[in-house]
């Protein structure tokens, strides 16, 4: 297995309740995977002042609560304590092989052989494994765009960000308006000489609560059963009575309709439109010297450009014969197993309109079932399920690299418990 993030923390202690035999190497020292700040695995893109944008009750696994004294979004620290207490309460950390990078893993017949370098060492090793666990994220591949143009000043992805101190007085251009773009750009209002935020096509830019509640309490296992129309007038209405629209924030509004591309969740961004702290343009035609040329024509001075613009999603251990994303899409049934691919499982490669760990909690459960003896369907069956799967999320969604692994919080969850109940009550049946 590989990782010691949210999801592989999960799906080792899943594998140990079903007492199945494993290694799991983490390329860092210790656990948190992208909630450890500056881990030295090199791959956490946490900055010093990221809270989760799910409130703490949805964010955690179902049989490990939250502090009651927590605040309801927490900040990276805290999820950190909360992994560190979940592996301690579950006996995980001595199970994890620490500072070891997997550098290949290759099918071969009946299984894998898998081939790790020790990071304190240098020394690299084979080993043979029936299965082969990805449990490594897909937020440390930086997307970085190209533009044409000598610009001079600094350019740098959003992955490396940590504190805004050393943008005093200086011009930066964020680029992209997702959760990370409108956290960095408001935070930098307050240091930069000037904010410009570009984007592409606009955000839906979401409050962290509504009347007083947190956002995705208005999220709940009826409201996802409605049509997706009616989903979207319950969600234009509240936010409208608690709000005003959008664009009265100077703010553009994206084409698609509300609940079609991953929310914007920010407190600060649309006053901080509204009150010229931060500048808003739309897409970057080109750089000069010490300018940003946008595609309408205009112009602003930059010193430093911060691209958020996502990551790719890449294996690098993992042959192009096995895995090869283009364009961040990924075809897995059930979004955990490939289906040419016997012994090859993906925990946590999804984007949830709502909080990861109780999705991976799943998926690790009926990755452990499937390792313990449960089955497959059949190939026809997993291929059908995947193109319903494409079609039904491009019904949804907008067709952009950022939705090719999205899915929807109460219906995956749920459909994920169904089939991993199933699955046990078939075994306990004699």
């Amino acid at each position: 297995m590989i990782g010691a993030g949210i999801s592989g923390l999960t799906t080792v202690q899943h594998l140990l309740d079903r007492a199945i035999a494993f290694d799991c190497f983490e390329a860092g020292s210790d656990i948190g995977g992208v909630w450890r700040y500056d881990n030295d695995n090199g791959r956490s893109p946490a900055y010093a002042s990221l809270h989760i944008d799910t409130s703490k009750d949805r964010f955690s696994f179902a049989d490990l609560a939250m502090p009651a004294h927590w605040p309801v979004y927490l900040h990276h620290s805290q999820v950190l304590q909360y992994l560190e207490r979940y592996a301690q309460v579950f006996g995980l950390r001595d199970h994890i092989t620490f500072r070891t990078e997997v550098l290949n893993a290759a099918p071969m017949r009946g299984g894998w052989q898998v081939t790790v370098r020790d990071l304190v060492t240098g020394e690299s090793a084979s080993r043979e494994y029936r299965a082969v666990i990805v449990a490594s994220g897909h937020h440390w591949d930086p997307n970085l765009p190209a533009h044409e143009g000598p610009f001079a000043g600094e350019t740098m992805h959003a992955q490396t960000y940590r504190v805004p101190e050393r943008f005093i007085g200086k011009d930066v251009v964020v680029v992209g308006a997702g959760n990370t773009g409108a956290d960095i750009a408001s935070e930098l209002s307050w240091h930069a000489n000037s904010v410009t935020l570009s984007t592409r096509s606009g955000a839906h830019v979401l409050p962290r609560y509504i009347f007083g509640r947190p956002l995705d309490s208005y999220s709940t296992r009826l409201s996802s059963q409605l049509p997706i129309g009616v989903q979207r007038t319950v969600y234009r209405t509240l936010l409208f009575l608690a709000r005003g629209s959008q664009a009265s924030y100077g703010f553009p509004t994206p084409h698609g309709p509300i609940l079609s591309q991953h929310p914007t969740v920010s407190a600060d961004l649309l006053g901080l439109v509204k009150d010229g702290q931060v500048g808003v343009r739309g897409d970057i035609s080109r750089f000069t010297h010490d300018e940003v040329v946008f595609v309408d024509g205009r112009r602003v001075r930059a010193d430093v450009i911060i691209y958020a613009t996502g990551y790719r999603i890449s294996f690098p251990f993992l042959d192009e014969k096995v895995m090869a994303p283009q364009a961040n899409k990924v075809e897995l049934y059930r979004q955990v197993v490939p289906v040419d691919t016997p012994g090859l499982y993906f925990i946590g490669l999804i984007q949830p309109v709502g909080a990861l760990p109780p999705l991976a909690e799943q998926q690790a459960r009926w990755v452990a079932q499937l390792l313990s003896g449960a089955t497959l369907p059949s190939e026809g069956e997993m291929r059908a399920d995947i193109v319903t799967d494409v079609f039904e999320r491009s019904q949804r969604y907008q067709d952009t690299r950022r939705h090719t692994i999205q899915v929807d919080y109460w219906p995956y969850l749920d459909s994920m418990r169904t089939l991993c109940d199933k699955n046990d009550e078939a075994s306990s049946t004699p």
